[in-house]
Parts: C-alpha cells; structure tokens; sequence
C-alpha cells in the first residue's frame, strides 16, 4: 500500500497509531513519519509490520501525484504559508496572552478537532477553547462566567436542530441571561455527534453509517465499520483514527467549519465591546 499523506496506519510492534505526514530517507533508509492525533510524531521503515483498518499491510513509497492532484476528499492539501484552517500562517509568532472571551465546546472531541485546524489560528488571537459539560448546564455556565464588554463567549452546540432538546435548552439559557445576551453567541451543527462533521470521503466511504435511534451513535458507527467498540478505549482508539484523517478545513463540512469561524470572528471582535 503506498504510504499516502493521510492514511492512518498503526504500527504492530508499538501500537503507535497515526496518519501519515511525510515520506522520507533517514541513513539510506526510506522511513514513514507518523502523527498522532494529539499532533505528535515519530518514524518508521517503510515495509511490513503495519496494520491498516485492522489488516495487515506492507508500506511502499507513494507514487509522486501530478501537479494538479487533490487529496482524497476532494481538497486541495494545505498550502505552504496557510495553517490547517486556509488563515495566512504568521511565521515565529508567540501565542498571545489569553483574552477574557471564550470559546465554549462540547465533549473532548469537539475540542480535539477544533484545536488541530484552528489552533494556530486560536493561539495567535489569543482565544482559549474550553470544553462545557453538555447543553443542560449552558445556563448556569453564563451566569458564572459573566459575559459583558471585553468578556464575550461563543458556544458551539452538536445537533443544534428545530424542534430538538438541544435548542430548547439553548433558548432557556439566553432568556435567564437577557443582560449578556449580546456578549453570547450560541450557534450549533446537524449533526449528532462531532465524528459526523468530518467527510466521510476522508475514510473511504460515501456517508456515515446510519445508526438506528436509541442506539449509541459511536458504538453504532464502529461495529458498522468493523472496528473495536466494545470499551471506552476502542472507542476513543476509533476517534483517533477518525481525527488522523483530517489535515485542512477541506476535510471538514461547511456546516461545522461555517459555525467555528462565525464564533471566532464573534470572540475576537469584543474589542469593540470597550
């Protein structure tokens, strides 16, 4: 299998999983640079020993694509000078001391995938993405913070729809806060879970599995697509190599990636506030 930029193999005598970044010679010798998803990376020799969607395969130098070529999701791959997000990468730059303002996610993993293509971004403007424990807890979480001029915060909420539990709760919230309701910024995603928002091509398929309702939604994902499910580990093992896959934005849904920079532009606007 050539060792294609993006391709989430495991190594079977480590167990270290990761996407594949580069190709390179090390000592004459050609070696395979792996990342993982919490963006850290090591080499190994190309060849046998690998495991790819749990089967064993043998990694070969990939095959030079033609000037013209896209990634597998139909994206152009990140350019040199433009971070994970399109944004102009500021070279050398220093993370800038926090702002009051916040960026509020739900879950680990929305976090995880807002921080590999917008942190960089995020760092230079100096907005620190915090995690919030479920949409039940939104009102009490603004009455804490206190939002007002130079403290906004932006919430991005999974299965933001009409009609669903999510939206209620989330209209609850801003009417118990009408004093800051121009500080908060809630905006949310279709999706269910935060897996949904990365295209599907990025892992060889034409959609996501349909889970039936009442079913948990990960463990329905991964026995349909064959893998481990049955522990919290096998889970998160599976949002690793979900995440793997994701380079740029491009492999992204507009409807996710639309809603992060909509509450970006809302954070580090609250100069405007003073």
């Amino acid at each position: 299998m050539p060792a294609a930029v993006g391709l989430v193999v495991e190594d079977v005598e480590t167990g270290w999983s990761g996407a594949v970044v580069r190709v390179e010679k090390a000592g004459g010798v050609h070696v395979v640079v792996l990342e993982d998803w919490k963006g850290r990376t090591r080499s190994f020799p190309l060849g046998p020993g690998f495991l790819e969607e749990g089967q064993p395969v043998r990694l070969v130098p990939p095959v030079a694509p033609p000037p013209a070529a896209r990634t597998a999701s139909g994206a152009a791959p990140l350019r040199p000078g433009r971070t994970a997000s399109g944004s102009f990468a500021v070279e050398g730059a220093r993370a800038r001391v926090a702002r009051g303002s916040r960026i509020w996610v739900e879950g680990k993993h929305d976090a995880e995938l807002v921080e590999k293509v917008w942190g960089d971004d995020l760092r230079v403007e100096g907005v620190v993405v915090e995690g919030l424990q479920g949409v039940d807890h939104l009102a009490a979480a603004v009455a804490e913070f206190r939002p007002g001029p130079g403290r906004r915060v932006g919430v991005l909420v999974d299965h933001l729809v009409t009609g669903s539990k999510e939206t209620r709760l989330v209209a609850d919230a801003l009417r118990a806060a009408p004093g800051a309701a121009d500080h908060v910024l809630v905006v949310g995603h279709p999706y269910v879970d935060v897996w949904q928002a990365v295209r599907p091509a990025r892992l060889g398929l034409d959609a996501w599995p349909v889970v039936p309702r009442g079913r948990p939604w990960k463990e329905g994902v991964l026995e349909a697509l064959g893998w481990p499910r049955d522990t919290p580990a096998d889970v998160a093992r599976g949002w690793q190599r979900v995440l793997g896959t994701v380079r740029t934005i491009a492999d992204l849904e507009p409807t996710l990636s639309g809603r992060v920079e909509e509450l970006i532009d809302f954070v580090t606007g609250d100069q405007l506030d003073r």
